[in-house]
């Protein structure tokens, strides 16, 4: 059985993570009767169709779009296009092309019987998974070959708005010794209901989220690593409004890390409930058949609440994700849940609690890849105090074995970070990492002391709070604010016209195949 440093009973680990499997499984049974035109855009996406119109409106929405105006959006867009190359004789590119040119309507030929419909679209299906497999081939050689850092993987943004821009700030910190290179994305894209196309210059706070860019950069990190003998992971945002999408085009250009979180547009994007839960399902079981490491976003919570008074939401927000990857068969070596280091320095013993949160999260998931977040909300433009701020939080992540490790920067409260920032940020923690390696081997904690009677409260709080989410069921609790205290209804929010409930000719052959692997 697994010993607790903590002391932490994990009868009742076992028992809110089983609450929570019920959570999970109950929003399934929503979920498997319903899609949204996120996910049947990323079939299209899935089956090769990709480019844009005149207007340059995404061949994807084009094909979706010309579905949903008939009023026919629930059979689904394989049914259609299956029936269209049987009657047609076009691929699916080619079918997308004659309806964003006005030439042909899918949803009005001659319907073929469901088998040869399926039949006919197979092909297609099979050609992207394979894609797919050799992407995720070709990152397992690198691993097996040149091989890649030690955990925790040491992970940093670039965020010019310019891919070309950012190709060069991301080679400068790989040669720098960073392990995972995100690239943020431009403030917005997560409301926008379609994925631009192109590689893309302008942004605002980061770079557009593009299957194009996604492939630059891919391809320079690849040189990069070749030259310093190491594999650099890429990470992105599969967010908002075109998660599953978004996670289809990482799995086809081989990101290796995606921000991916079943609740965080729901509370902090006000995208409608019914809508994320059914594309955050389609998107892990992508990023689980692609060997994409998801990242979830509990540091939200403790950026807008007290980081001491709410640390038991964290905990509760990782159970019900994990349940919910499981669900989807994502495996939790592939679940980078999260949490923060964001207590008041002001805060009397704030290392020992935040020491002790973070065991407690090791402890509790112990085969997940922890993804750690630094301090920002109390970052004050003192950079020294902020080198100080993050040297404590990398003791911990150290101390507690993280696994991925979202470097601070002492210039966090400034602007966004330059290359010697980085630079700075990286040499800070790999001297701590270096220096410290062996530490939570040789520590013990204090039977009835601080930090375990923290770690024991916050499980309880924790457990506390997902038993009242099961009761109410997570629609209701997240109408009703017991969430981050952030009410939203289930009818509210943002893309609600894009979920529709599934006809009876609608079939997904990916989901078959994405769960068996």
């Amino acid at each position: 059985m697994q010993r607790s440093k903590l002391g932490l009973d994990f009868e009742k680990v076992g028992h809110a993570k089983e609450v929570s499997k019920r959570i999970a499984d109950d929003v399934q049974k929503f979920v498997d009767n319903y899609s949204t035109v996120a996910v049947e855009r990323t079939l299209c996406r899935l089956l090769g169709i990709d480019g844009v119109d005149n207007n340059e409106v995404p061949l994807p929405n084009v094909v979706v779009d010309s579905i949903k105006d008939k009023g026919v959006l629930s059979e689904g867009v394989m049914f259609f296009i299956g029936n269209a190359v049987l009657e047609t004789g076009l691929n699916p590119q080619q079918i997308a092309e004659k309806i964003a040119e006005g030439e042909l309507d899918i949803t009005t030929l001659p319907v073929r019987p469901a088998e040869d419909i399926k039949n006919a679209i197979q092909p297609f299906v099979d050609e992207n998974i394979t894609k797919i497999r050799e992407r995720k081939a070709k990152r397992d050689n690198y691993l097996n070959t040149i091989g890649e850092g030690p955990k925790p993987y040491l992970y940093v943004i670039v965020a010019t708005g310019n891919i070309y821009e950012d190709v060069i700030q991301a080679e400068a910190a790989a040669r720098q010794g960073a392990d995972i290179i995100a690239v943020i994305r431009t403030t917005g894209q997560s409301l926008l209901d379609y994925v631009p196309y192109g590689a893309t210059t302008e942004g605002f706070g980061g770079t557009v989220a593009t299957q194009e860019n996604f492939r630059i950069m891919r391809a320079a990190l690849d040189k990069v690593g070749e030259e310093e003998g190491k594999y650099i992971r890429l990470c992105n945002y599969c967010s908002g409004l075109c998660m599953p999408e978004i996670a289809a085009m990482g799995a086809l250009e081989g990101l290796d890390v995606m921000l991916n979180d079943a609740l965080y547009g729901i509370l902090f994007r006000d995208i409608n409930m019914q809508r994320t839960i059914v594309d955050q399902y389609f998107s892990r079981l992508l990023n689980g058949f692609a060997g994409v490491i998801i990242n979830t976003g509990e540091d939200n919570y403790l950026t807008t609440a007290d980081a001491f008074d709410e640390a038991h939401t964290v905990l509760a927000s990782d159970f019900i994700n994990e349940q919910l990857a499981l669900v989807a068969g994502l495996p939790e070596e592939q679940m980078g849940l999260g949490h923060a280091f964001e207590m008041t320095p002001d805060l009397e013993n704030g290392f020992l609690y935040e020491l002790a949160q973070a065991q407690m999260i090791r402890e509790i998931f112990p085969k997940a890849p922890l993804k750690y977040m630094p301090p920002t909300k109390f970052m004050t433009g003192n950079i020294f105090k902020g080198n100080v701020q993050d040297a404590l939080f990398n003791q911990i992540s150290i101390w507690t074995g993280q696994g991925i490790q979202l470097l601070g920067m002492l210039t966090e409260a400034i602007h966004t970070p330059f290359m010697s920032d980085r630079y700075l940020s990286i040499e800070n923690a790999k001297y701590i990492f270096s220096n410290m390696k062996s530490i939570g081997d040789e520590m013990e904690f204090k039977e009835g002391g601080i930090i375990r009677q923290r770690a024991a409260k916050v499980l309880d709080d924790a457990t506390e709070l997902v038993e009242k989410i099961e009761k109410e069921g997570l629609f209701t609790a997240l109408e009703k604010g017991i969430f981050a205290d952030i009410k939203r209804p289930l009818d509210g929010g943002k893309g609600l016209d894009g979920v529709v409930e599934k006809g009876s000719n609608y079939f997904n052959p990916f989901i078959e195949i994405l769960h068996k692997k």
